[in-house]
């Protein structure tokens, strides 16, 4: 095919329609994976279980978690006061932290 530098407004856009082979409309269903063979592969060991260390580790994992939500709550209550004395401070009100004086020094 020679180009001879003429271009016509079909040639540019052409739409290929690929047809698949074989009957159109027609799926067939996904395979569907076989049934499990042996149950025994998924049922316990005939160990028994270790109570006593399952309840020190949950409890070790509960303490850490209330150790975390009250170091968490601590560090909320600091950052709000430090922004109402910094809000009050900007501001340009005096006296915004009240100072605590021991009367028995004095």
């Amino acid at each position: 095919m020679i180009d001879d530098g003429s271009t016509s407004p079909d040639s540019k856009h052409r739409v290929v329609v690929n047809f698949r082979r074989g009957p159109s409309g027609v799926r067939r269903p996904p395979a569907v994976p076989p049934p499990v063979n042996d149950l025994a592969n998924y049922s316990r060991s005939s160990e028994s279980d270790d109570y006593r260390h399952r309840m020190l580790v949950n409890a070790a994992a509960l303490l850490f978690l209330i150790a975390l939500i009250g170091a968490g709550l601590w560090i909320a209550d600091s950052m709000a006061s430090l922004r109402r004395n910094q809000d009050c401070a900007l501001s340009g009100r005096r006296n915004c932290v009240p100072i605590d004086v021991n009367k028995d020094r004095f």
